[in-house]
Formats: structure tokens, C-alpha cells, sequence
């Protein structure tokens, strides 16, 4: 018998693909397309071994954010999950607020990144290029949570395709992997393992996003299985991205010349095939307006799931009747994010954005801890062990306080 969707409730209609491919969209993002070189420069032919490190510390919390979408499987995730725990109104305010800020300068950023590739075959006045480009972001988020996710996942397939051509040109250089294996293995040697470890420091970045997939959660059909399967094939499949293009670079490249380039996969098509990457420069512009799609929908969730438990006003508590989308969160999310996009200069914020998403997942991981001691083991659904939750908060502490003493240093 169909149960017809409450006039108050989000459109529940996502299955586990269009999630999993929201999830990939969100961790795959543009950052593999440059983040590769600098990974390269600290392992050298060590890099797919870094990413696989990476890989390690990054599962561990998002198993807990797995378990806690099981759980609670409500919007503004991150801040639900820290009311539960903690039961405190104003930190849970504080989260979502933070998660919020996080999403608009990080699509802010995103926005004004994409506009010098744009410029190459639109040439067109940058502010005019700006409100365009928020604008149709904002209306596809609006239009309804299939379409919109459905785009994005059309998005995280080209991304993918992008991938796949570079992994294509460098075959030459994968056919002499069965010879040159060897040469990726670490021994014990401390040296190899500072820059190893290094590397897998800024691949961490790599896998930040799989906790965007939570904020889908009232949107999600049985959420409490979907979600958690979403988020473990989302790493599986970035993972094998990850470790596929490695490999194809440090066999194509020496990692000091990965490291000097700005866009080295682009440099390693080139090269292998003799072509201009044209190709790879376009779908690097569907990468970018992704990840800055993604975030809107991310933050009209936020904002909607914040006003309806009473921590934001409640006119955003809204859903548009036709398409049970958010359109007023929706909204004010896009007007923030061409209001930073408008008035500020392209600058590199990932120093801040690291700290604090470290900082929420540290949190995250103690809430899950606290979640356990209320409420008890689970008679059914995801129920992890307590060292899960454990590793998760103290390597991402660990991450967290490198972080802030480097900026100190370099300060």
C-alpha cells in the first residue's frame, strides 16, 4: 500500500545508486586532477601506497558517520548527531552554522575557480559568468531532489571518464607494471616513510566529503541501510580511482616533475598521446560545478533540517509543494555563495576548511562514543565496535593538531 509523503516532509526517492554516485561526486570532486602532483612530490614512486594509507584513516570515520546516519537518519546531519550526544541546542547551532560556511565559501571558491576555464570558450564579463552560473546551480537544486542528484551524477561520470582517458594514455607506461611493481613497495627505511606519510597527509583531502551523503537522509528510500552502503562503496570505488591514476602517474612521471605541474594528469595526456587536453580542461569544468552543486543541495538541507528542530528561523523550515524541494533554504544558500563569490578574490582557503572539517570529524567520531554509552548496543542496523569510533576521533585529533602546528610554523 502507498503511503503518500507528508505535505511537511522531504520528497523520500533516492535509491542506492543515485546515492553512491552523489557520494563519489562528493569524495572524486576536481582536487584528484592537481592533488596528485603534490602527493607525488612528498612519495615519489611511493604515491599509490600513500593513497592507500589515506584510505585507512579516512574509513574509520566514515564508519562512524556511517553508523549515526543508520541511527538518526535526519538533515543537518553532523549537528543531529551532536544533539543526540552531547544534548546541547547551542553547540549543535554552532555545527550546523559551520557546516553551512564550510559549503559556501568552499562553492564561493569553486565558482570563482571555474570562471578562468569558462573564459577560454565564453568570453563573457566575469560578473555577468558569476550570477549565471549560481543562478543555474541554484535552479537544478531546486528543481526537484531526482534531477538534481541525477545531474550531479551525470557530473561524477565525467569526472570519472576523465580519469579513465588518462589511465588510457599512460598504458604504454602500465604495461611494464608487472616489472616495476617492486619499485612501489616501502621497505622499513624511516626516511621513505616521513615523505610516505606525508603524502598520505594531503591525500586525506582526497576522501573529505563522503559526509555530505547523511544530508540525503530524508530524501533516501530506508535510509538506515542505503545510507551506510552508499558511503562504503563511494570510498571502494574513489579508492581504486585513486590507486589506478597513482600508479599511471609515477609510471609516467618522476614525482618531482608531478610536483611542478598545476595540472598533471593533464600534462601526462599530453605527453603520452601528443594532443592538447582539451577534453580533460572541459570535464574538469563539469568536476568544479559538481562539487559547487553538491554544496548548495548540501546546505538547503542543512538549512531546512536546522529550522525545523527549532535552531534557525522557521520560514526556511519550507518546501516548495510541487517539487518537495527546499526552494527558500535553497535560496538562501545561493545568495550567500554569489554574495563570497562576488566579493572576494580568488584565494586558497583550504588551510581553514581542513582545520574545521577535521574538527567536525573529530567531534563526529567522540559524539559516536557518547551515542553508544546512551543508548546501548543495537538489537539490528550498523552497530561498530567502540575502537572504530576511537581511531576515527584520535587520527583525525592527530590530523587536526599537525595542521594547526604547521600553520603556526609557518606563521
Amino acid at each position: 500500500m502507498h503511503v503518500p509523503t507528508p505535505p511537511d516532509a522531504l520528497k523520500r526517492s533516492l535509491n542506492l545508486t543515485l546515492v553512491a554516485f552523489y557520494g563519489i561526486g562528493t569524495i572524486l570532486g576536481a582536487g584528484i586532477y592537481v592533488l596528485i602532483g603534490k602527493v607525488a612530490g612528498y612519495a615519489g614512486m611511493y604515491t599509490p601506497f600513500a593513497f592507500l594509507v589515506a584510505a585507512g584513516l579516512a574509513v574509520f570515520s566514515a564508519l562512524s558517520y556511517a553508523e549515526l546516519a543508520s541511527r538518526f537518519p535526519r538533515c543537518a546531519g553532523e549537528a543531529v548527531y551532536v544533539h543526540e550526544a552531547f544534548g546541547s541546542h547551542r553547540l549543535s547551532q554552532v555545527v550546523g552554522l559551520t557546516i553551512i560556511a564550510i559549503g559556501v565559501v568552499s562553492c564561493a571558491t569553486l565558482v570563482h575557480g571555474v570562471l578562468g576555464y569558462l573564459q577560454v570558450f565564453f568570453p563573457l564579463p566575469e560578473i555577468i559568468t558569476t550570477i549565471a552560473l549560481v543562478v543555474v546551480l541554484a535552479l537544478i537544486a531546486a528543481w526537484g531532489v531526482n534531477e538534481s542528484v541525477t545531474i550531479a551524477g551525470l557530473m561524477t561520470l565525467a569526472s570519472m571518464v576523465g580519469l579513465v582517458l588518462v589511465i588510457w594514455a599512460a598504458s604504454p607506461n602500465l604495461a611494464t607494471l608487472s616489472e616495476r611493481w617492486p619499485e612501489m613497495l616501502p621497505g622499513l627505511h624511516g626516511g621513505i616513510w616521513v615523505g610516505i606519510l606525508l603524502g598520505a597527509f594531503v591525500a586525506f583531502y582526497a576522501y573529505i566529503g563522503f559526509e555530505d551523503i547523511v544530508n540525503l537522509a530524508e530524501e533516501t528510500r530506508t535510509p538506515e541501510r542505503t545510507l551506510p552502503r552508499a558511503m562504503v562503496i563511494a570510498l571502494l570505488v574513489t579508492t581504486g580511482f585513486y590507486l589506478a591514476v597513482a600508479v599511471a602517474a609515477v609510471l609516467s612521471l618522476p614525482g618531482a616533475e608531478l610536483a611542478e605541474s598545476d595540472a598533471p594528469l593533464a600534462r601526462i595526456y599530453t605527453e603520452q598521446t601528443g594532443h592538447p587536453a582539451v577534453v580533460l580542461g572541459l570535464i574538469g569544468v563539469a568536476s568544479i560545478l559538481n562539487g559547487a552543486l553538491i554544496q548548495i543541495i548540501k546546505g538547503s538541507r542543512v538549512l531546512f533540517g536546522m529550522s525545523r528542530q527549532g535552531w534557525l528561523h522557521p520560514s526556511l523550515y519550507y518546501l516548495s509543494p510541487r517539487r518537495r524541494t527546499p526552494t527558500r533554504a535553497v535560496l538562501v544558500v545561493a545568495g550567500l555563495i554569489l554574495a563570497f563569490a562576488l566579493a572576494l578574490p580568488l584565494l586558497s582557503l583550504a588551510m581553514l576548511t581542513s582545520v574545521i572539517t577535521l574538527s567536525l570529524f573529530t567531534l563526529v567520531n567522540f559524539a559516536l562514543l557518547r551515542v553508544k554509552r546512551i543508548y546501548g548496543p543495537r538489537a539490528s542496523g550498523l552497530d561498530l565496535p567502540r575502537w572504530v569510533p576511537w581511531c576515527g576521533g584520535l587520527l583525525s585529533g592527530g590530523f587536526l593538531l599537525y595542521q594547526l602546528l604547521v600553520a603556526i610554523w609557518l606563521w
